[in-house]
């Protein structure tokens, strides 16, 4: 995924410089087609030679549609292209003995103005000056027009200092605009990323919610059913009366707590809840249907934050709800006490047949340690399964308290 997104952000980053170039290309074709006018105009003024311009314009022509390339050769081999367009300069000049040296000054500053986009560097850019330089000495000298090499370096020496200028500010334009829009695709691969990870904790979040509320209730009235079924048969319809009282108010419990997590994945407000009170009525609750003995032992605790009371009372009730369901135990014990240190701890013990604490995670169907590993990891504490077989179970867990939340 990482190596994907990294070649996506490198052929956007290829494509938006392609777009710089392109962009680059509307004041050099506008540069061209003056150099071409004023060279024309000039020739024609003085002397025209209508077959000198007809070569004049093919060459001037394939000089422009080289530019269409320059980003090819600027990411091999940048100084082929500035000697081939060098070339192409000096065979416009030499078809145009009158109108030359406003080619010259031209083509040969445009082609200084590109090597600053092409290297960046300054002493390349120099060479390249120096090269130019030389290139249009040389026209001059071979077509016999030394008297006018001056008059050109004058006008072309002033004219490549603005160029190169021009070009700084426009490729660091270019350069700034690619950089800004580079990172505004990567911060939108970020937030694709976020949205993500986003509807992912959400689905863990509602499916430990359906597991605490719905599947922790339908598990207990299944036991009271059972527990009701049990005293039918054996004609103890009394008993098997107050477990029918029991179970509908399980029901309620259960709808309630169904009702509360739908609320909850509405609302994110806190609800103002009795901790221990919660707990003593769930153990109680737990023993007149189960039969197991549960103790609770719990310290005074002022106040805690509402997102570990509410994790806090997840995590005990799936405790007790598979001591019911999976550990035959004769006794359990919950401890519920706040440490110097500023911690919770929390400690759900039994007296069962006790399980493979290494097959937690494994089996399909069996998602209550998992849900509470994840609201423990939720809340920043730890967590430690202690399980023995025929020793029974003991759950610790440690969440530091963070006040005010």
């Amino acid at each position: 995924m990482k190596n994907k997104d990294s070649l996506d952000t490198l052929s956007t980053s290829r494509n938006l410089n392609s777009q710089g170039i392109f962009e680059a290309r509307a004041p050099i074709f506008i540069w061209v087609l003056l150099t071409y006018v004023g060279t024309m105009v000039t020739q024609t003024t003085m002397h025209p030679m209508l077959l000198n311009s007809l070569l004049f314009t093919g060459l001037i022509s394939l000089h422009f549609f080289l530019y269409s390339f320059v980003n090819v050769f600027k990411t091999s081999k940048p100084w082929v292209y500035i000697v081939v367009q060098g070339g192409l300069a000096f065979l416009c000049a030499i078809t145009m003995p009158d109108g030359f040296p406003a080619t010259l000054i031209g083509l040969y500053s445009l082609l200084i103005g590109q090597s600053v986009g092409m290297y960046y560097q300054t002493g390349k850019v120099l060479l390249v000056s120096i090269f130019c330089i030389l290139m249009t000495c040389l026209t001059s000298i071979l077509m016999d027009k030394a008297d006018v090499l001056l008059t050109c370096l004058v006008v072309m020496i002033p004219m490549i200092i603005s160029v190169v200028g021009y070009a700084v500010m426009f490729f660091r334009q270019v350069h700034a605009k690619i950089r800004i829009q580079t990172s505004l695709y990567e911060l939108e691969i970020a937030h694709q990323k976020v949205e993500e990870l986003t509807l992912a904790n959400e689905r863990q979040r509602m499916a430990r919610d359906l597991h605490d509320t719905l599947a922790q209730g339908l598990a207990g009235l299944i036991m009271q059913l059972e527990a009701i079924n049990a005293h039918l048969n054996n004609e103890n319809v009394k008993r098997g009366q107050e477990i029918v009282q029991q179970a509908m108010g399980m029901a309620r419990t259960a709808l309630a707590d169904a009702r509360s997590a739908i609320d909850d994945l509405r609302s994110q407000s806190p609800m103002e809840i009795g901790f221990i009170e919660h707990i003593e009525e769930e153990i109680n609750r737990f023993g007149s249907t189960t039969g197991v003995k549960c103790e609770l032992k719990a310290a005074p605790i002022i106040s805690l934050p509402s997102l570990l009371v509410e994790h806090s009372k997840h995590i005990i009730s799936e405790c007790l709800t598979n001591i019911a369901r999976h550990s035959q135990a004769k006794h359990a014990w919950v401890t519920i006490k706040e440490k110097v240190n500023g911690v919770l701890y929390l400690e759900i013990k039994d007296d069962g047949i006790g399980f493979d604490s290494g097959k937690i995670g494994k089996q399909v169907g069996h998602y209550g340690l998992i849900g509470m590993q994840e609201r423990v990891r939720i809340l920043k504490g730890t967590i430690d399964v202690q399980s023995t077989i025929q020793k029974g179970t003991i759950i610790q867990i440690e969440v530091p308290i963070q006040k005010g939340e």
